[in-house]
């Protein structure tokens, strides 16, 4: 299902392949965590553990946009279909942790190895269903959160919001994940258009039916922005109409990165400073009103979390 040639450029950027059309890859704060050099945002935030967390996608090379932030090579991109028959969510869910076993492999001779978390790697308790493509093309991907609930493992879906009747099965079908992120990275429809440069001729549209979705959700749901210097930083009032439409548990903030292949399309002066974004989000703030708070930030993430409750951040058994 994925071509050779793609499969050896994956492979070259660490990627593990996990049957027809899936993909792992151990996450830079997975490593960091395993060495006791420190965790990733999603355990300053929302108490996931980074040695646990298993870094995937059902959909590595499938998304029907085309982001110039994106660190991937989006060039290799097959489409916003996954044709023949699709593994089953057993068999990604098997084949990802067997995969990140054999990536973990390579620790087990680093002296600083924290050999306590290397064994309680070996069974994440999290999937960040994320790495690559759009994961809600895979058909099955209700089944799939579904089977990690019943494993009784967490799961993070994101997606890019343009296939509002994908969430709309979720809920229907009580399939939702323990925190659903929604990609914003545009105050209006010509700045969504030049960044993520979609194959749909509606996605802005369909992006704005979702959001307006995720206020009948029974699941965490995270407003997910993506900071880029002298493109997106605009209009933080526009931002704030999407946010009090779409009543998101939180709001996500990052700044963009010029890593991977990302670095072709937008060079390091479109990475703002911290500063810059802590600037921007009292703007966003000002504007969502005083309930909205900025509760917690990772400095070296470049990642800020806004929201009205704190003691919420925190995910609780009953959320899982």
């Amino acid at each position: 299902m994925i071509p050779e040639n793609i499969k050896k450029t994956l492979t070259k950027q660490h990627y593990k392949i996990v049957g027809k059309h899936s993909a792992v890859q151990i996450c830079r704060w997975t490593k960091h965590s395993l060495l006791d050099e420190g965790t990733c945002y999603k355990e300053k935030f929302y108490g996931i553990k980074s040695h646990l967390c298993c870094q995937m996608t059902p959909s590595v090379i499938w998304c029907p946009n085309r982001c110039l932030h994106c660190w991937r090579a989006i060039e290799l991109t097959l489409g916003e279909k996954i044709n023949g028959k699709v593994d089953s969510p057993s068999e990604i869910i098997d084949g990802c942790i067997n995969a990140q076993r054999k990536l973990l492999t390579g620790f087990k001779s680093n002296k600083k190895i924290n050999l306590k978390k290397l064994k309680e790697a070996q069974e994440p308790t999290q999937f960040a269903i994320s790495l690559s493509g759009e994961p809600t093309v895979y058909g099955r991907i209700g089944e799939l959160i579904e089977e990690l609930r019943r494993r009784n493992k967490t799961s993070f879906l994101v997606t890019n919001g343009l296939y509002p009747e994908k969430i709309i099965e979720l809920r229907k079908r009580g399939q939702l994940p323990t925190q659903l992120y929604v990609s914003v990275n545009a105050p209006n429809k010509e700045i969504y258009e030049k960044i993520h440069r979609s194959v749909k001729k509606n996605a802005w549209e369909k992006l704005n039916e979702t959001l307006k979705i995720l206020p009948t959700l029974k699941c965490r749901t995270i407003f997910r922005m993506n900071l880029i210097r002298n493109l997106n930083m605009v209009e933080p009032e526009n931002y704030a109409e999407m946010i009090k439409k779409s009543k998101p548990t939180f709001v996500e903030i990052k700044g963009f990165m010029s890593v991977g292949f990302a670095r072709e399309r937008l060079g390091y002066e479109k990475m703002p400073t911290n500063k810059e974004m802590e600037e921007f989000i009292k703007l966003l703030l000002k504007e969502l009103g005083k309930d909205w708070k900025l509760l917690d930030s990772h400095e070296f993430s470049r990642a800020y979390v806004l929201g009205k409750d704190k003691k919420k951040l925190k995910i609780k058994k009953s959320e899982r």
